[in-house]
């Protein structure tokens, strides 16, 4: 499944992916099976929902760690000031300048909450 993730995006594109694009399809892939476990946990399905969350744990050993809740609201501090940003608007901004430092360490998830509430004071 993974490795038809990383063929199809690199048809859809027509290009050779980055190390970057791969561990975003890896990260969803997880995001994904993770979901699906959800789904036969509430259908009482137990067999399935075991089988999704090792599959979800086995890509998500490739991924690189994420950092803590500290370590990473330092990095969106100093990203915040390097860019300049002061009000809300310039989220996008800060979000993509976090998402080409990260590599895949920062749960962008969180990291958009943290924007989000330090642009906003």
């Amino acid at each position: 499944m993974l490795v038809a993730a990383i063929q199809q995006k690199e048809i859809d594109t027509r290009e050779k992916i980055t190390e970057d694009e791969i561990l975003a399809i890896i990260e969803k892939q997880v995001q994904l099976r993770r979901e699906a476990a959800e789904q036969y946990q509430a259908a009482d399905r137990l067999e399935l929902f075991e089988k999704e969350n090792e599959e979800a744990n086995i890509l998500k050993s490739y991924l690189p760690e994420k950092l803590d809740h500290k370590a990473m609201v330092t990095i969106i501090e100093n990203t915040i000031t390097s860019v300049g940003a002061k009000t809300i608007q310039d989220m996008g901004q800060v979000m993509s300048e976090l998402k080409n430092q990260s590599q895949g360490r920062i749960d962008m998830k969180q990291a958009s909450t943290v924007v989000r509430n330090l642009l906003s004071k």
